[in-house]
């Protein structure tokens, strides 16, 4: 059978697992939207249904039930395009039984394809804490991270998964370097300013950071659209700096301007450049070895 996307465009499809907004640039519609401009064909599996991000306010949450889930995932991995993908990209999870079909189906696919890519993004909490049922943040850590190539945690999710305090950078890439997978993009770290955020890339070779100004009254998203960024990078095969350094300038510069718009959520279909062609600046920076001396443990 004829391979779609490599037919079409040379990029290997790509399954997201999060969840599904009917407004707004979160969860599954910011994933898609950023690996489709970028030219890679989506498998779109929705975790959870919502009329908007919960952080706008309570509304109906529809979860399919274990059983139908379990059997969606099944079907894709029966499906006669599996050749088509090239990775899988998990995120929100609606219900902790989902990690289950979502670990499956990762196995699946990389039988097919050995040089398949799973990113898991542990989406289970911020400042504040949890925002997932305990069970689901353990069902994450326990069956999705230790099959992930790269997962791309924030910093508080980072601690909650380590137990370890993350006060610092040298802390945040200690704990990197500690936890699994050996590939990992921790976002929101402290920078080397109080006023400063940092994102930190630590692969089992190097690690390197890169720093932008934090944002007032950022809106919601930019956990989605960093593991988009990273997946559709990492499949070009793109140098480690090069991926961090998109990474950050995209996210900076979209979140800049949708608050410069007054806006409540990202709003990547007016920002299509800052997808493909960021032009923030994002200064890349390698680690010393007395921060990221772990890394050959």
């Amino acid at each position: 059978m004829t391979v779609r996307n490599e037919v079409a465009n040379g990029r290997r499809a790509v399954i997201v697992v999060s969840s599904h907004v009917a407004r707004g640039s979160v969860g599954n519609r910011a994933s898609v939207f950023v690996l489709e401009t970028l030219g890679h064909p989506v498998w779109a599996v929705p975790t959870v249904i919502l009329p908007w991000h919960p952080g706008h306010g309570r509304a109906t949450r529809i979860v399919p039930s274990a059983a139908d889930f379990a059997s969606f995932m099944h079907d894709l991995e029966e499906a006669p395009w599996l050749g088509e993908v090239g990775a899988v990209l998990s995120g929100y999870l609606g219900d902790a039984t989902q990690a289950a079909a979502v670990a499956s189906l990762v196995r699946r696919v990389k039988r097919q394809n050995k040089d398949a890519l799973y990113v898991c993004d542990p989406i289970i909490g911020d400042i504040g804490g949890l925002y997932v049922p305990k069970e689901t943040a353990i069902a994450i850590r326990d069956e999705l991270m230790p099959l992930a190539d790269v997962a791309t945690p924030n910093r508080y999710e980072l601690a909650w998964m380590t137990g370890k305090p993350l006060d610092n950078v040298e802390a945040v890439a200690e704990a990197a370097i500690d936890a699994t997978p050996p590939t990992m993009l921790v976002t929101s770290s402290p920078g080397s300013r109080p006023d400063w955020i940092a994102n930190l890339l630590l692969t089992p070779n190097a690690a390197y950071i890169a720093e932008h100004p934090s944002i007032d009254n950022a809106t919601k998203g930019p956990g989605d659209l960093s593991a988009a960024l990273l997946t559709a990078w990492m499949l070009r095969r793109a140098p480690p700096e090069e991926i961090l350094r998109r990474i950050t300038a995209s996210v900076y510069e979209a979140l800049v301007r949708a608050v410069a718009r007054g806006a409540d959520e990202l709003m990547l279909e007016a920002d299509i450049a800052s997808i493909t062609e960021p032009t923030a600046e994002a200064r890349v920076v390698r680690l010393p070895r007395s921060i990221a001396g772990g890394l050959h443990r």
